[in-house]
Parts: structure tokens; sequence; C-alpha cells
């Protein structure tokens, strides 16, 4: 297809983002999915390593670190995350998507890696807030373009797939910390180091995968570069080996871009979309305090209530992770097919509601340590598809021009107000060693979920099937 010239009035003509949208299923989608979202496998796997290695990073021969010092690392790393996405998320926009895939992920690498040779409570809290920046400004730049590429038929599926792909890489950090905290392969020192070190290298395939992903048609077109947008839609729609449809697809019109500034984009939030901010950030702030919370410190509970080895975390953290996994995999068609709106309360609410009764259990000693973990791995089934369909909201909610840097600001608003004091405060929680006081952090998750979910039952969009631009219409549109 020959690409469209601008128009009198600065104003370009672009059927781009129809032409993704008809797409069907393709390799390159597989492509994007893996190279983008393996990146969510690699965090997965560091981030379990720490939940999992907890108990051998705080033992004396190793760094010495309280259950409040774990507690604070984690926070350090979420900080990092809120600092990392506000940044790279502007510069996502400003720049590209393709750019800040190396960035972001280069960053992330290696900080990882100088994590694994960490010397003392200050130097890990320091590369966790590093490693917390990369995977921060990987949120903005990922989400954003992959919502971008995948059809819309497919893209609910497929993004809540990728978010929930975090998951894999928690699977293979619990079976891997197994090996690494195992006395007669590794001294305690030294397997948690290796783990790390060995998940920053990994990193390095996934970056040369992202060779092969272009930039973005749909931001390409936004910035007045619509012959490079039309062209990489060519080379996507040359995979199809099929007929085009004879129906021509419909057109955009949009204005020449214009420079985007935090004012424009507090204004279209506030103003222009004041009950989808709302909403956004209630469905991230709400998962976030519930899943950091409980996630980076379910180690501790487990050799502190539960008396479970250290060298055996690992065990009870894999059906864990793998409940996490087959939540998004499994209900993600049902947010394409019966919508978002009903599957986010529906997901939202069931999981809030058994945090609360789980938490009770758990002050009343009913449960062994198995018997925890396979209660909240049927939580977390249910609150992992919620999760991963808050970023899915965030992100197909606001105008492409901004989406990037949107995403940003939810995740760091989200991630501030609930995620960095969650682990601190259950930290300390825990080292009261009070069952009663664990219960009004667990009760405190429960319920927070449950206000999500009403607010997602009253503010909730029906997004599903509908094209990005549809949902969203661009700053740039004319009509």
């Amino acid at each position: 297809m020959q690409a469209h010239t601008p128009l009198s009035g600065d104003v370009i003509e672009t059927d781009a983002p129809a032409r993704l949208d008809r797409l069907p299923w393709l390799g390159f989608h597989v492509l994007v999915m893996g190279a983008l979202g393996g990146t969510w496998i690699l965090d997965g796997l560091e981030v379990t390593m720490v939940g999992s290695l907890s108990g051998a990073i705080s033992d004396r021969a190793s760094l010495g670190l309280s259950g409040a010092a774990i507690g604070l690392t984690a926070s350090a790393y979420l900080a990092g995350a809120v600092v990392g996405a506000l940044f790279f998320g502007a510069l996502t926009d400003r720049f590209g998507r393709k750019p800040l895939f190396a960035v972001t992920l280069g960053v992330y690498i290696a900080a990882t890696l100088a994590t694994g040779l960490a010397w003392n409570f200050w130097s890990f809290a320091l590369f966790r807030f590093l490693t917390g920046a990369g995977i921060g400004g990987e949120y903005a730049a990922i989400n954003s373009a992959v919502q971008e590429f995948i059809p819309a038929r497919f893209r609910g599926r497929a993004d809540l797939a990728i978010n929930g792909s975090w998951w894999i890489g928690g699977a293979i950090g619990a079976a891997g910390a197994i090996v690494v905290l195992d006395p007669h392969l590794f001294s305690p020192n030294i397997g948690w180091r290796f783990a790390f070190i060995t998940g920053g290298l990994f990193g390095l395939v996934i970056l040369f995968l992202r060779r092969f992903v272009p930039e973005s048609p749909r931001w390409l077109m936004t910035h007045g570069r619509v012959a490079e947008a039309e062209q990489v839609v060519d080379g996507i729609e040359s995979g199809a080996h099929r007929p085009s449809p004879s129906e021509p697809p419909p057109k955009l019109r949009l204005a020449a871009i214009h420079k985007l500034t935090l004012a424009v984009v507090a204004r279209m939030l506030l103003v222009q979309y004041p009950k989808r901010f709302a909403l956004g950030l209630t469905l991230m702030a709400t998962q976030a305090f519930c899943y950091n919370a409980i996630f980076f410190t379910y180690a501790l509970i487990l050799t502190r209530y539960y008396h479970v080895a250290e060298n055996a975390v690992g065990w009870f953290i894999l059906p864990f992770a793998v409940g996490n996994f087959l939540g998004p995999l499994l209900l993600g068609p049902l947010f394409d097919t019966i919508g978002r709106k009903v599957m986010i309360t529906l997901t939202y609410a069931v999981s809030g509601a058994l945090v609360i009764v789980v938490g009770v259990l758990f002050r009343n000693g009913v449960f062994n340590a198995a018997e925890q973990t396979a209660a909240w791995s049927v939580i977390f089934f249910f609150a992992s598809a919620g999760a991963s369909a808050a970023y899915l909201t965030v992100g197909e909610s606001f105008p492409l021009e901004a989406r990037a840097l949107t995403i940003a600001v939810f995740y760091a608003f989200g991630t501030a107000i609930g995620g960095v004091a969650g682990p601190a405060v259950f930290g300390a929680l825990i080292d009261t060693g009070s069952r009663d006081d664990i219960l009004w952090g667990y009760g405190l998750g429960g319920a927070l979920m449950l206000l999500a979910a009403t607010v997602e039952l009253f503010l909730g969009l029906s997004s599903e099937r509908r094209s990005l631009e549809d949902i969203a219409p661009p700053m740039s549109l004319r009509s």
C-alpha cells in the first residue's frame, strides 16, 4: 500500500490502526508476546527469588537482614519502579516504544547482576531500587506497545497472558531457589547471589529478540511518520499469506503532532476522563497493596509461623506461582467475550472476600503450611487475573499519544499508594510475632479489593473487541 501524504493544514490520513485490528493471529504476534512479555518472566524469576531467598538473605552468614529490613528492600524495589515508570514512561511517548525497549531492559539487567554482588543492607536496597526503576520503565513501554500491536478481538487475553507470564518466572524462581539453597551445592552466602546473576544473564536473550520487533505503527502515525507506520503494517500483513478484505479499512484524520507535557496529560486525566482516572487509580492501588504485601513477605510467614526450612520455601512458592499464572491464562478469553466490566468486578470481589476468610483461618491456626499455600493459590488464581486486567484497563482507556506516560502515572501512583507501604507494613507485622496483628493486614488487603470491585461495577468500561481509537479518540483526531 502506498503511504498517504499530509493533507492541507498539516492533517494526515492513515488506515494503519484498522489494518492492525483486522489481522488474524500471526507468528508476528507470538514474537511480540515473547520478546516484549519475556521481561515479565525475568522479573517474576528474580522477585520470586527474593521472596524464596529472604530466609537465606536474612541469615547471619549472609546479609543478616531482619524481617523489617527485607520488607524495606521490597519497598525500595517498588519505589524504584515508581520513579522508573514516570521517567521512562515520558521518554517512551516522546522517543518511541522501540528505543526504550533496550534502555529499560538494559537498566534492569545491570541492576539485577549488581544485586548478586550486594554486601550489606544499603547496597542491596540500592540495587533493588535500580532494578525496580528498570522494570517500572518496562511496564510503561511494553504494555503500551503490546496493546498497540495486538488486534482488538485478542487484546484482552493477550495482555492478561503477558502480565500473567510473570508467574512463569515465579515458578522458575521458586524451583531455582530449591537448587541454590541446597547446602550440598552452594554455601548460604553464595547460592542467592548466583540466582540473581543468572537471572540477569538470561535477560540478554530477551534483549536479542527485541531487535526483531518494529516500532509501533500507532506511535509513528501520531508523530507524523505515516509512511513508516504503513510500511510496518505492510510487513506484518505479508505474514498473513491471504488476500486483504475487499472492503477498505476506515481511515483516521490526524493533525500534526504537538508537544506533550505533564500539564496536558493532567488535564486529560482530571478534566476529560475523571471517572476513568478514579477507576484506574483504584484498580492499580488496591491490587498493588494486596499483592505486594502478601507475596513479598510470604516466605517469612512460612519460615516463622509454619517452621518451613529455608531451603524448602521454593516448594511452597511453586504452586502459588502456578495458580497465579493459570488465572490470567484460563480466565483471559472471558475478558474478551463476557467483557471487562463483569470479569474485573468478579475477580476483584472473589479474591478480596477470600483474602479476609483465609486471614481469619490463619489467625485461628487452622492451616498447616501446605493448606495455607493451597488457599493462597486459589485466591490468587482470581487476583492475578484481576491485577493483570488493571494494567489492561489503564492502557486502553486513554488516548494513544500519552499511553505510555499514562500507564506510568497509574503504575506510579498505584504502587506508591498501595505497593510501597504494603511490604514494609507486613514485614513489621510479622516481626511482632502476633497472628492477630497479621490478620489486620489481611483484612485491610481484602477490604481494598472489595472496594475496587465496587468501583469497577459502577465505573468500568466495556472496551472488549473495540479499537483503541474507538475507546479513547486520539488527542490529534480531526473529523
